[in-house]
């Protein structure tokens, strides 16, 4: 009789225990934190971000939010700087392997003449701060500065750097830059009324700052000089319709 009610208890025992542990919540393992990375014109690119420390260029803040980078259902770039609690965020995209030598092509859907004065466009290949090839946009915060230029880095080298005027009101414009180991040819053009490409500004680069390809990456960034915010406080957005590379 003994026995058995020790038995019994055993098992009601053994089922209470059962139950009380059922019932203990699972502790939630974090998600593995990880790049965002999105395709746009066949090429993966990571999408930069930043915590709460602001890099370069700028320095700035970067976020990889959808609202600030994202590629449409007409397969378009979006690098948007917008503001968030106080705190002004801009964009980037890096693709994700080296492509070398050979011709880089930016359709750009945007009138870059209305950017703000404190806005930059980069367009570029970048292996460090000495081995970087430019296309930018921007005023530099001063009203009558050109708007464009093309650079092969360091731009404090004299001959290095060739700025230039877009004018206002071109529709979408085409940028490249044709990259040899000798060296650099940019150029800048828009459709004309008729239907055919008309050159804004050509320079070939064959100075002594060429790089050569060394696991640099193509880049594609929106961002404020100096960290300035814009100087008409709004956000600021540019888009890109495609990027062609055509290997050398």
């Amino acid at each position: 009789m003994i026995n058995w009610c020790w038995l019994v208890c055993i098992v009601i025992g053994g089922l209470f225990f059962a139950n009380c542990s059922n019932s203990i919540p699972e502790v939630e393992v974090p998600p593995v934190v990880t790049d965002r990375v999105i395709q746009f014109s066949g090429i993966d690119w990571v999408v930069r971000a930043t915590k709460d420390k602001k890099e370069g260029p700028g320095p700035n803040l970067f976020s990889a939010s959808d609202k600030n980078v994202w590629v449409d259902t007409e397969g378009r770039l979006h690098l948007k700087i917008r503001e968030e609690a106080g705190y002004w965020y801009c964009s980037g995209v890096t693709a994700r392997r080296s492509l070398g030598y050979g011709k880089y092509t930016f359709y750009v859907n945007s009138d870059i003449t209305k950017l703000d004065k404190n806005v930059v466009v980069g367009l570029f290949t970048y292996l460090d701060d000495d081995h970087e090839i430019d296309i930018e946009f921007s005023k530099w915060s001063i009203d009558e500065n050109f708007n464009a230029q093309f650079v092969s880095q360091p731009s404090t080298v004299t001959g290095n750097k060739e700025r230039f005027d877009i004018l206002p009101n071109l529709g979408p414009t085409v940028h490249s830059f044709d990259w040899s180991e000798e060296e650099i040819a940019f150029s800048s053009s828009f459709m004309n009324d008729k239907g055919h490409e008309e050159s804004i500004y050509e320079w070939i680069y064959k100075g002594n700052h060429v790089p050569k390809k060394n696991n640099e990456k193509l880049k594609l960034n929106l961002w404020l000089f100096k960290g300035q915010m814009p100087a008409d406080l709004k956000e600021q957005e540019i888009v890109i319709d495609s990027v062609h590379f055509a290997a050398a």
